[in-house]
């Protein structure tokens, strides 16, 4: 105010040293009480307001949510909409939205940009390194041309030499007969690891090793890392081993192969958006994977997972919450469930913010072309793995749904195949949908849900036809509409699950860890979805 007052009072005396030639005139004093008057002059105008369009305020919510209006906001157009989007990412980069690479980069930019644009949730991309590995692999045996997938992790290695048949399962340096070096080791799976093999037949002196399924089906698995103590492994079908087996005992047989990978680190991200409002101390978490396969765009797998989450977070923008609700797309599912286990690393660094995750729904595939509406069974009375306390009310809420729908559900195994591992592992409720991969529909399942019984659920599962023409459209708007009525329930109130136990969450996820070991050294759950970590046995 003091250089305001100055400013005023030098307009003032300028007229007196105008007409004054001599001293200058006493000083101008304002009566008391009176304001001093105000300089005269032109007017100085006001800047000009900026032109152009003004940004609108983000729209209010409209209330607290609720299950039906939430549902209303899904359409099958959106879905269909957002798959698109991925497909053409893997279009236009190589045919695939693997983790790492662009067609996955632009996956991770897409979701990013539309949950940011939303201004509803704090969204942030979490950096993480892990080991890439992919291939292709050529495979003649006796002359015929033999279906063969690498294993991930796998060496390359071409050549030709004799086949030997390996006793038992290879699991031991025994097993391996002595006229087994410099030829390729003929292994069925079962028992150990696909690494332990691998490691037995190069200590054993085999050039390669072919492993075959125990099931009726293809084989893909992973030797879990990268090493240089195994020789290049490629897995075929039951039928094919059994195949060369015969031939085998007809006399010596011959195999070509040509196994070509590539292994390298790379950079990825998760992306977590947390919504702002909500209590930020009880947080449902909804997530599906982003990657797919080297093999394939992953349409189904899981470009309908993550879609359908995106869409339920777009929808519940528009609503209030009393919990928040956390969405999360993690990277790397295909390699071992790596994005997910990341995030629940950092998460056990804090033993508060780990307490504040009440419940995690996944969505893996959730619209497989001959699909099931099956549901992760919460309560163990279908498998006998029981989740952790809260999964058999998460579990009863699909169910709940499905017959709300009309629709008919089937439960399915907490098998360790997709990301509710990494939760499940730590204690904490989970639950899910998921429409089947590889396995093969049963009668009964045919008499449920339609469909083809004795074919796979998806027949392009990890496949390169994994595309827009592999969705079941109906089922995909059904399940995302099914995630929906959770989130809306869960975004008001807890106060059907279990309150917090953190030491009671430690033993039960010791306890499925145990189960995980020594449940599937033995089997091999088939119709479980992706995640290639499961299938390192």
């Amino acid at each position: 105010m003091r250089a305001v007052t100055s400013l005023c009072a030098a307009a003032l005396v300028l007229p007196y040293l105008a007409a004054a030639s001599g001293a200058p005139p006493p000083p101008h004093k304002t009566p008391s009480g009176t304001k001093p008057p105000k300089p005269t002059g032109p007017v100085k105008p006001d800047p000009p307001k900026p032109t152009g369009p003004v940004k609108p305020d983000p729209p209010k919510p409209h209330g607290n949510v609720d299950s039906e209006r939430l549902q209303a906001a899904i359409t099958e157009a959106s879905l269909r909409a957002g798959a698109q989007k991925l497909m053409d990412f893997a279009t236009a980069n190589g045919g695939n939205r693997a983790f790492g690479s662009k067609g996955h980069q632009a996956t991770v930019d897409f979701l990013y940009d539309s949950l940011t644009a939303l201004d509803y949730y704090d969204v942030y991309k979490q950096e993480f390194t892990a080991s890439f590995s992919a291939g292709s692999a050529a495979l003649e045996v006796g002359g015929l041309t033999v279906t063969a997938k690498v294993m991930t992790y796998s060496p390359s290695g071409s050549g030709e030499a004799s086949v030997v048949a390996v006793n038992s399962l290879g699991c031991t340096v025994e097993d391996f007969p002595a006229d087994v070096k410099g030829k390729v080791a003929l292994i069925s799976r079962g028992e150990c690891a696909f690494a332990v093999k691998a490691t037995n037949a190069k200590t054993s002196g085999a050039v390669a090793a072919i492993i075959y399924n125990n099931v009726e089906e293809a084989l893909s698995g992973t030797l879990g890392e990268a090493s240089d103590g195994y020789v290049p492994v490629v897995g075929i079908t039951l039928e094919a081993g059994q195949a060369v087996l015969k031939s085998l005992e007809a006399g010596e047989v011959t195999a070509n192969f040509d196994v070509e990978t590539i292994q390298e680190d790379r950079v990825t991200h998760n992306v977590i958006a947390t919504s702002r409002s909500g209590d930020q101390d009880n947080v449902l978490v909804v997530g599906g994977h982003s990657d797919s396969v080297y093999d394939g765009p992953g349409i189904n797998d899981d470009g309908s997972g993550i879609i359908g989450v995106l869409r339920v977070a777009e929808a519940l923008s528009k609503f209030k919450v009393k919990n928040a609700v956390r969405f999360g797309f993690w990277s790397a599912e295909e390699f071992g469930l790596l994005g997910s286990y990341e995030y629940m690393k950092v998460l056990n660094q804090s033993e508060t913010d780990l307490a504040k995750v009440r419940a995690y729904l996944n969505v893996d595939m959730i619209a497989s072309p001959n699909y099931v509406y099956s549901i992760y069974d919460g309560d163990g009375s279908a498998f006998n793995l029981t989740g952790p306390a809260g999964s058999d009310v998460l579990e009863a809420d699909f169910e709940k749904f499905f017959a709300k729908s009309k629709v008919a559900s089937v439960p399915t195994e907490f098998s360790g195949r997709s990301d509710y591992a990494a939760f499940i592992e730590n204690g904490i409720p989970s639950g899910g949908l998921f429409t089947g991969a590889e396995g093969k529909k049963t009668e009964e399942e045919a008499a449920l849900f339609g469909g083809k019984a004795g074919e796979a659920y998806d027949a392009n599962y990890h496949a390169k036809l994994d595309d827009m023409n592999n969705m079941a459209w109906d089922a995909f708007l059904m399940n995302t509409k099914a995630i929906a009525n959770s989130v809306a329930k869960y975004a008001l109130s807890f106060d059907s699950l279990p309150p917090v136990n953190i030491k009671q969450r430690r033993q039960t996820g010791d306890r499925v860890r145990y189960t995980k070991r020594t449940t599937y050294v033995h089997k091999h759950s088939h119709s479980a979805p992706c995640g290639h970590d499961a299938d390192r046995i």
